[in-house]
């Protein structure tokens, strides 16, 4: 079974920096069931299929299927993720043809009307965000959503709609474009907005702009999220979102609930301007990043001054586990991702206890010089 995985148990090629094009030792196969008739014949299924992109993937997800038939569970269970599979899948198929452009979602509510300035904002927002080339994610539905797919324009907007029994039809715009897609199930979409999304903007809304806002935020806290940026923004002279930090100052930073450094996870602004440039700014040299066992590789656009790198050292040694922070190129565990395979790396040993801080380096590497910095889309 042909098997390209690279896993974090791989041992010291996880944490040593080597040159590009270093060819890889193969890889133990990881059997679907355990049971070695069943793998076989799960195997030759998926190989009949013609199934040849990651192959043992389809295996195992196959495998957890049998052994959830065995498990004895509910009807009502199975449907669940029978269903929820089949809306991921749907809204994967979509992304793929755009899986090269960046996005943001805005959220926002759905009760906005189309005269208030709120409305107004998020629509200007939305075309300033498509003249910079990013596409726009929403949830398909009016007031907000609808005003910031008018701005995007249908070619550039994405809908995530979901099934209600009010408010939530979808609007003008996005309707009957098969970029529109209805999700059941809360959790799928949200997973949709976060994982195809390199922004997230927030404009005043009601309990789902809430639960939206606070789940990014979570993720971020917790590092269970790539780190990107999340702007909140009013009215021009709107109070929403001061009220809003007012009441995480007073209550969950003053009674330890929260640290004041969470607060790097975002910027208030009433200005279009300033909204689209701390989404600009975030990809002025950042790129994007990923674990390698337990690295944390930084894509760059351009690579650091040895100044710069220093600097980092001195200032971010709290984020460092160990070891220090090192520019190279692509680790060859990279190899699976040609399209930034090309750029330069910062490489560190994270220690896991602060994403603030995290957010932080980012910002510092953003202004930091460098030697050259790629002409090349912004995310």
């Amino acid at each position: 079974m042909k098997n390209d995985r690279i896993d974090p148990r791989d041992g010291p090629d996880q944490s040593t920096i080597t040159p590009l094009g270093t060819p890889l030792s193969p890889e133990p196969p990881y059997p679907p069931t355990g049971n070695e008739s069943i793998d076989a014949q799960v195997v030759a299924l998926v190989e009949r299929w013609g199934a040849d992109h990651s192959p043992e993937i389809v295996e195992e997800m196959i495998g957890t299927i049998l052994k959830m038939a065995r498990d004895r569970m509910s009807v009502a269970d199975l449907k669940l993720f029978n269903r929820a599979l089949k809306e991921m899948r749907r809204a994967a198929r979509m992304w793929v043809p755009y899986k090269d452009i960046p996005k943001i979602s805005i959220f926002g509510s759905a009760r906005t009307r189309p005269e208030s300035a709120e409305y107004h904002a998020a629509e200007v927002f939305a075309r300033r965000m498509r003249e910079e080339g990013f596409m726009i994610i929403t949830g398909g539905g009016d007031g907000i959503m609808g005003a910031a797919q008018k701005g995007a324009g249908r070619e550039r907007s994405f809908g995530l709609n979901i099934r209600l029994p009010f408010e939530q039809q979808a609007n003008e715009t996005i309707i009957g474009d098969p970029k529109l897609v209805e999700f059941n199930y809360f959790f799928t979409r949200k997973l949709n907005f976060v994982k195809e999304s390199h922004a997230i903007a927030l404009f005043p809304g009601g309990f789902g702009t809430m639960d939206e806002g606070f789940e990014t935020l979570t993720l971020l806290q917790t590092g269970k999220s790539k780190i990107l940026p999340l702007v909140l923004v009013d009215r021009p002279g709107g109070e929403y979102w001061l009220n809003w930090i007012k009441f995480m100052r007073e209550h969950l930073v003053a009674e330890g609930l929260i640290s004041a450094e969470d607060f790097a996870f975002f910027k208030i602004t009433d200005d279009i301007e300033t909204a689209v440039d701390e989404v600009l700014r975030f990809y002025r040299v950042y790129h994007s990043s990923r674990y390698v066992g337990e690295r944390l590789v930084i894509r760059l656009k351009g690579r650091l001054k040895p100044e710069a790198i220093d600097k980092l050292n001195l200032d971010f040694a709290d984020l460092l586990k160990e070891g220090k922070f090192e520019q190279c190129d692509a680790l060859r565990q990279e190899r699976g991702e040609p399209e930034v395979f090309h750029l330069p790396r910062l490489i560190f040993t994270l220690r896991k206890r602060s994403f603030a801080r995290l957010r932080l380096l980012i910002d510092a590497i953003n202004i930091s010089p460098t030697e050259h910095l790629a002409r090349m889309a912004r995310v």
